[in-house]
């Protein structure tokens, strides 16, 4: 099949998985009112039957923001995950292999315990980002001055170094955190629960230039899954391509994580998924392992908080439960094939 086609085939499964998730919920709301809703928001058309305000509120004051959210986190994520297998050369390597997701949260729980509101909305992704960034900087800065060639295997054990020590200190702050302990606990999980507007659009910028960002690195991914001699040969500056390359796949996990907490395997398997689906190329597979990565948080999200009404599960537990056996199931079957 054409790879146009497939894309084609993507985008229109991802926008119907879309206009599900906003309808399903304790007042449920039909696709088609779903999409009249949307086009009278979007676009201010109106049409002859009337639109039940109640539905209008929720799908667009409620459920809309919290879908969108889902699915850039979890395009982000993926993207994130690309960048770092790429630049690692390994299949297992996601953005917790830095300690990128650890030091984030380090960030997060010290906002939330000290109920810091310096920035408003975007207090928890300042920190989370900037202590996302430090933690990945500082395990960089290590491996090069240990390896001044920046190997593949200095760096995820430095990094997977500084991702148990920024675990210490999260257990450290939990210990003196009596009050919001069932918060921060509660937070690592990870869940979309009570956001509003205010996030998204905080994240989608982020998500969208740093995705775009990646897509202008594609080429050069692509060669570095030859190997870093046949990269240099190739004029390719591997050090400083891996620091630029690092930063974005840090910043995008930094804000993700510490927007909506600690979320995993999005960023592991979703990248081998699109690899099946479209091979190794990166313009490819940057781009829809984002389609897939979002699509599959939504999805998530959706069984988080229908599957047992009223309560609502931690979606980093759903993703984890779904995504394990299926990575595991990829990952073993691709390995027999070869």
């Amino acid at each position: 099949m054409n790879k146009k086609i497939k894309i084609i085939i993507i985008l229109i499964i991802s926008f119907i998985i879309l206009i599900i998730s906003v309808g399903i919920g304790s007042v449920p709301i039909p696709p088609l009112i779903s999409v009249k809703i949307l086009l009278n928001k979007l676009f201010d058309l109106s049409f002859r039957e009337n639109i039940d305000p109640i539905q209008e509120s929720i799908l667009w004051g409620i459920r809309l923001p919290r879908t969108i959210l889902a699915f850039l986190s979890g395009g982000g994520l993926a993207v994130g995950g690309v960048i770092m297998q790429s630049i690692l050369r390994n299949p297992l390597a996601s953005s917790y292999t830095l300690g990128v997701s650890s030091g984030a949260a380090v960030g997060a729980s010290i906002a939330i315990l000290l109920g810091s509101t310096i920035f408003g909305a975007a207090t928890l992704p300042i920190f989370g980002l900037t202590f996302g960034l430090l933690t990945v900087f500082f395990a960089i800065a290590l491996a090069a001055k240990l390896d001044k060639s920046m190997e593949n295997n200095t760096i995820i054990l430095t990094g997977m170094a500084f991702s148990l020590f920024a675990n210490a200190i999260i257990t450290v702050l939990m210990s003196f955190a009596r009050q919001e302990l069932h918060r921060l606990v509660f937070w690592q999980m990870g869940s979309f629960a009570l956001k509003d507007w205010s996030q998204p659009l905080i994240l989608f910028p982020i998500v969208i230039i740093f995705t775009l960002i990646a897509l202008r690195y594609s080429a050069e991914m692509d060669i570095m899954t030859f190997g870093e001699e046949e990269a240099k040969i190739s004029g390719v500056d591997m050090n400083k391509l891996k620091w630029i390359l690092i930063s974005v796949s840090a910043i995008l996990t930094g804000c993700i994580v510490s927007m909506v907490g600690i979320i995993g395997f999005i960023d592991l398997f979703t990248p081998h998924v699109a690899r099946r689906i479209f091979g190794s190329m990166h313009k490819y597979v940057v781009l829809i392992s984002f389609l897939l990565g979002g699509c599959f948080m939504v999805f998530c999200d959706l069984i988080s908080r229908t599957i047992i009404p009223p309560i609502e599960l931690p979606v980093g537990a759903v993703t984890a439960l779904i995504g394990a056996p299926f990575f595991i199931y990829l990952y073993f079957s691709r390995r027999k094939v070869r």
